[in-house]
């Protein structure tokens, strides 16, 4: 099993999932842009700040998962060429903790701020609270989406891991 393909071939599957991220960032930032140009209701004019931090929030998140997973293509190679032992030890670590983060921050922590944006849609009755509510839950929904498919891609690059650590331990001895 080549992991160094493996492994590159996730991070170019990353390169192509984070853009979605800086894509629905604009298109945020756009329908701001449209709150404050056209918005002539009350709750028209409340979604402008929440639709923009929603949108620069994801813009930034895009684009922090951009240019770190390109920058790691090129740390693959270096780190397996070096030693292949660590480098597939340090990705398995590193997956493991990711696969946790989601486990905790996404799969849990995100269903509750969108259970508690939604119940402050039913209690509050106020323009602000629900643009920031209904913002949040939007934004939250693409996170939801695009780490949802993140998540299924790094759980069997870290099945190929263990793989790996397996064949070569086996090798060795």
């Amino acid at each position: 099993m080549d992991i160094l393909k493996s492994a590159t071939d996730w991070a170019k599957d990353e390169l192509f999932s984070t853009p979605f991220f800086i894509l629905f960032g604009l298109v945020f930032m756009v329908a701001s842009l449209g709150f404050w140009q056209l918005g002539k209701t009350n709750i028209a004019k409340a979604y402008i700040i929440p639709t923009l931090v929603a949108g620069a929030m994801l813009l930034t998140i895009g684009l922090g998962l951009f240019f770190t997973n390109k920058a790691r293509i090129t740390q693959f190679k270096t780190a397996y060429n070096a030693d292949a032992g660590a480098f597939i030890s340090s990705e398995i670590e590193r997956t493991e903790a990711t696969l946790k983060e989601y486990s905790l921050v996404v799969f849990k922590a995100i269903p509750l701020i969108i259970i508690t944006a939604c119940l402050l849609i039913l209690f509050i009755n106020t323009p602000t609270w629900r643009a920031i509510s209904i913002t949040t839950i939007a934004m939250l929904v693409v996170i939801l989406l695009v780490d949802g498919t993140a998540h299924s891609r790094i759980a069997d690059y870290h099945k190929k891991l263990v793989l790996a650590e397996q064949e070569l331990n086996t090798e060795f001895k």
